[in-house]
């Protein structure tokens, strides 16, 4: 997204979605400034509150959709994360926040099995937020146009550029050396290139479209 430009054509969409603790703050010209959903894991949850302020107060007209594991949502005083939503709300009771339910997480898992044949948990993954994202964006909106997501064939071709795994950090881990590490690693990774190759099959089927980089589907 670096360098992209696409601000202003984002800025334009009707619903903006982000995800997890990406900034638009000093981005503005590539990724704009509009957040009209945040789609939040758990693991976030510490970033967001690290910078409360910018997340809760400068951005009070945004919806945050969190999900995460029952242990740390369970709303019966021993939900971590649950806990501190419940005090962000408290603090800042004009933003709206909302738990994906334990339901809708087992339609998530319902989803990847029936795509990929394979148990998530019996394969030690963890679905990304931008499974979740995806989901959540096709039962919202008409049509959806995805930015700064490569295809699960781009880490394989030999003139792949390099780039952060986060267009915010600098000096982390490169995009495609993350995705190899999740895709292969025995717990608690990712499967980021498998979960593309799903977006890839959806996007035959919906009216969806990549851009910076564009898929060839």
């Amino acid at each position: 997204m670096l360098r992209a430009g696409a601000g202003e054509e984002i800025d334009r969409t009707g619903c903006v979605i982000r995800m997890n603790n990406a900034p638009t703050r000093g981005f503005e010209k590539d990724v704009g400034n509009r957040t009209s959903v945040r789609v939040v894991s758990h693991t976030s949850v510490p970033l967001l509150v690290k910078d409360e302020h910018y997340y809760f107060r400068q951005s009070a007209d945004t919806t945050y959709v969190f999900w995460g594991p029952e242990r740390n949502m369970r709303q019966d005083g021993k939900g971590r994360i649950f806990n501190t939503l419940l005090k962000i709300a408290q603090k800042y009771p004009n933003v709206r926040i909302y738990m994906v339910t334990r339901e809708k997480i087992q339609y998530c898992d319902n989803v990847f099995q029936n795509e990929t044949g394979k148990n998530r948990m019996k394969t030690g993954a963890f679905l990304s937020t931008g499974f979740f994202t995806m989901i959540l964006s096709m039962d919202m909106c008409d049509s959806v146009h995805v930015y700064g997501m490569i295809d699960y064939n781009y880490c394989s071709q030999a003139n792949h550029s390099t780039v952060p795994y986060h267009y915010y950090e600098k000096n982390r881990i490169d995009e495609c050396r993350m995705y190899r590490v999740h895709e292969h690693t025995q717990r608690g990774g990712h499967r980021f290139i498998t979960e593309k190759a799903i977006y890839a099959k959806w996007a035959t089927r919906h009216r969806m479209e990549f851009k910076h980089p564009s898929w060839s589907l």
